[in-house]
């Protein structure tokens, strides 16, 4: 059975996405060391990568190379892709979605981007762990890490680091 996981980075106020819409916070600590848990390392033991659809429109705007290309990709969404980068799967049905991706075997899944998809996840009970790099910068405005459903948990703590420049990361169980 597949591991669902979350791995996500959130200012110290707890936001994802600048009041601009923007991550150009987030860039200046691309050359964070990482050690073990380098964004490289994470991604090469994903299988399947699930985003929702503002995550994926946000993704398909960089004019790089599609960076999933070695991963299943499937964008929930319940609007048509125009012109789609890369290979993707489309799904509309968060449950049934769930109960496709319980049934893999063959790598890990990763809840990629904002926090409303990971949030419908987890009101689910089905993200399994979540890692969350805690960045030091104050935004002030922008998409909060996750929204404000009335979802409650108490996830269980399986560490906690001081990592390069300054940021902290957590590694929680759901």
């Amino acid at each position: 059975m597949a591991r669902i996981l979350g791995y996500i980075a959130a200012s110290l106020d707890g936001l994802i996405v600048s009041g601009e819409g923007s991550l150009d916070w987030l860039y200046k600590y691309d050359d964070m060391e990482l050690g073990e848990h380098d964004y490289r390392r994470f991604i090469k033991r994903i299988r399947t990568v699930v985003m929702g659809r503002g995550t994926y429109d946000f993704i398909a705007s960089d004019p790089s190379p599609w960076a999933y290309a070695d991963q299943r990709v499937i964008v929930v969404t319940s609007r048509p892709l125009d012109n789609p980068k890369g290979l993707l799967e489309i799904c509309n049905d968060v449950d049934a979605l769930i109960a496709r991706l319980r049934a893999l075997d063959d790598g890990d899944v990763w809840m990629v981007g904002g926090g409303q998809l990971q949030m419908a996840f987890m009101e689910r009970g089905a993200l399994d762990e979540i890692e969350i790099y805690v960045i030091p910068e104050i935004l002030g405005a922008g998409q909060p890490l996750f929204p404000l459903t009335g979802f409650r948990a108490s996830p269980t703590l399986i560490s906690a680091a001081v990592i390069d420049k300054g940021c902290v990361r957590l590694h929680y169980r759901m």
